[in-house]
């Protein structure tokens, strides 16, 4: 059903694209888009949205390049930078997609499936636009204000990148005892489904769970020097989620597991 609402994008990449896509999809009036090296003065005038899904260090110089349009709701896509970029304009919005999108494609059909949504605004005017945007995608959200948005991304980023980061040293170890990598990832899928069923302190199994600190020292003598430091801190990060659970851990921790070595 079509919404009756219009959006132009600043920026169509990834990001940008993406959500052209998937409201085209849903009924939306998506208007050409504006890309590098087009006029920016007027890419506010006759549209209800407009995104500006640029690189973060751009936005406010592009945002201050647009006439403002009172009725134009102006927001950006950055999962870090508050309102604050967009002051020029007089209603102000973030909309950010909490979902990986490494093309527009990829990034189109995760957003049809339902994503939440990182968003704040300066009005209940412009908060309506945003939250109508998540509506027509069937996803979910929740509002970050300027206080706590790089927090917020911080979070995104341990959650996604992090993982990319984790399973990239998973993949190295695994190579020096001859195994691969695809071998591991259904164990990647059920440790995820764990955690939404159980929750992160539940979910938790493996060495540091029971306080196994002779396979964490026999685990540290098998692995590339190399990879020590991300072990070691993993280690520790567990060490503070079977704290937080009642009790704590199965049997005594050591002071320093790297000692057990």
């Amino acid at each position: 059903m079509n919404s009756n609402h219009s959006v132009r994008v600043i920026g169509p990449g990834r990001a940008g694209g993406a959500l052209s896509s998937a409201l085209t999809k849903v009924g939306w009036t998506v208007l050409a888009p504006v890309r590098h090296g087009d006029a920016l003065a007027d890419a506010a005038k006759d549209v209800d949205l407009l995104l500006l899904a640029t690189p973060d260090a751009a936005i406010e110089e592009v945002a201050a390049s647009i006439t403002p349009i009172e009725t134009t709701v102006v927001a950006h896509l950055s999962g870090a930078r508050g309102l604050d970029v967009l002051a020029t304009h007089p209603l102000r919005a973030a909309l950010h997609p909490l979902t990986s999108m490494p093309t527009a494609e990829v990034g189109a059909e995760r957003l049809a499936r339902g994503a939440w949504f990182a968003l704040d605004a300066s009005s209940d005017e412009a908060m309506t636009i945003v939250e109508s945007v998540v509506t027509a995608l069937g996803g979910r959200s929740f509002v970050v204000n300027d206080e706590h948005r790089v927090a917020y991304h911080a979070a995104a980023a341990i959650a996604s990148n992090h993982v990319v980061a984790l399973l990239g040293s998973a993949e190295r170890v695994a190579t020096s005892a001859g195994v691969p990598l695809e071998a591991y990832l259904e164990l990647v899928r059920a440790t995820i489904d764990n955690i939404e069923d159980l929750g992160v302190v539940d979910a938790l199994t493996g060495p540091v769970a029971r306080g196994d600190w002779e396979t964490v020292a026999c685990h540290r003598e098998a692995i590339d020097p190399s990879e020590l430091a991300l072990y070691d801190a993993l280690v520790e990060a567990a060490r503070r989620v079977v704290d937080s659970r009642t009790g704590g851990a199965d049997t005594a921790q050591p002071t320093n597991p790297r000692t057990e070595s």
